[in-house]
């Protein structure tokens, strides 16, 4: 079946650069449960990129693009923030709305820039995030520690929700359907291994975003077509490179070399390939089957990887300047432990063997 434009787009820019191509004026459409599950039952997952060649220290680029470590000056915006990361809004003038998570002492911003600039190289949509530092004029004083932040760039799109559901639940990869349009098993396999080769244990709904890119989608609050063009991508990845656990406790879930590079990625050492990554509270990704066509797709994205790109994974996301909580237990990983663990875990993805 042939590829819509927007999506043969993506197979040379990804898939969050297609998006911004055929962005609507809005940001979300309030959808009937029917069409959010036709959006659903065509969503694409991943679109080919040249992985050896993607640049993990730059990270994608296109407007609203910062360098690595670049200083942004903006201006405090009283926003009400969701979630539990520390965070803040600003505008850099004249008018680009920015959102920031801060602190040296939280996982997240560290977590969030390196998982969703590996997706982003493997070909999986992700946001975009930029490791920098913010002079924030007009902050409240509980605002410190923004010479270590991140700043997110959404990947454009609609958003397709409806009147009680935003984002998607796990399980609805399997809803996927090929013979609409749809992202074929192997690709969606292979995203939720590589959720839980990560480690994504926050994997609650808002967590992940379905956004309708059809360049045909219409503007006006009236719309009520179904979208042909859909991506249903992880959209919060700040919970990762740690161990997946019950409460999503950021210190055992975020950018913790220990915990991470310990959990086994196969839910057992033999037989039948259960992903392993146990469902949290909040989550709705709880240890996957996947095929081996999914492994196998997953593993060939993964050894195109090379070590100088994996070292620039971790130095561009500051892993080792990350400081823990306790003192008494401080993060002592260097980037050259943390390239070590990503090839370990890498390796059983590349030598098992899944039933069929």
């Amino acid at each position: 079946m042939r590829r819509p434009a927007c999506l043969a787009l993506a197979a040379t820019v990804s898939v969050a650069a297609c998006a911004q191509a055929t962005r609507s004026s809005r940001t979300h459409h309030t959808a009937t449960p029917l069409q959010r599950l036709a959006a659903i039952r065509r969503a694409q997952v991943w679109a080919p990129t040249d992985v050896a060649s993607m640049d993990l220290r730059a990270g994608p680029q296109g407007p609203g693009a910062f360098a690595p470590d670049e200083l942004v000056t903006c201006e405090y915006s009283n926003k009400p923030m969701s979630g539990r990361s520390p965070k803040f809004t600003c505008v850099k003038p004249p008018g680009d709305e920015l959102k920031v998570k801060f602190g040296r002492n939280n996982g997240e911003v560290f977590a969030e820039v390196a998982s969703s600039r590996l997706l982003w190289a493997l070909g999986f949509a992700a946001d975009r995030m930029y490791p920098v530092r913010v002079v924030c004029h007009g902050c409240p004083p509980q605002i410190q520690g923004t010479d270590m932040a991140s700043i997110q760039r959404k990947a454009p799109g609609r958003e397709v929700v409806t009147s009680d559901i935003s984002g998607w639940e796990w399980p609805e990869l399997d809803l996927v359907d090929p013979r609409a349009g749809g992202a074929p098993r192997a690709q969606r396999d292979a995203l939720k291994l590589l959720a839980a080769f990560i480690q994504h244990t926050d994997s609650k709904p808002e967590q992940q975003r379905l956004l309708c890119v059809d360049p045909r989608a219409k503007k006006d609050e009236d719309d009520d077509e179904t979208c042909q063009a859909s991506v249903m991508m992880v959209h919060d990845l700040g919970l990762t490179f740690g161990r997946a656990n019950l409460f999503n406790r950021r210190p055992v879930g975020s950018t913790n070399l220990a915990q991470w590079s310990s959990v086994p990625v196969w839910a057992s050492a033999t037989g039948t390939c259960i992903a392993n990554i146990p469902r949290s509270q909040t989550g709705t990704l709880d240890n996957p089957l996947i095929t081996d066509s999914g492994r196998a797709f997953l593993a060939d994205l993964l050894v195109k990887l090379t070590d100088a790109q994996l070292h620039d994974l971790f130095e561009v996301s500051r892993f080792p300047r990350y400081a823990t909580l306790t003192a008494d237990s401080p993060d002592t990983s260097t980037v050259a432990q943390w390239v070590e663990a990503f090839k370990k875990k890498r390796a059983e993805i590349v030598n098992r063997a899944c039933p069929s």
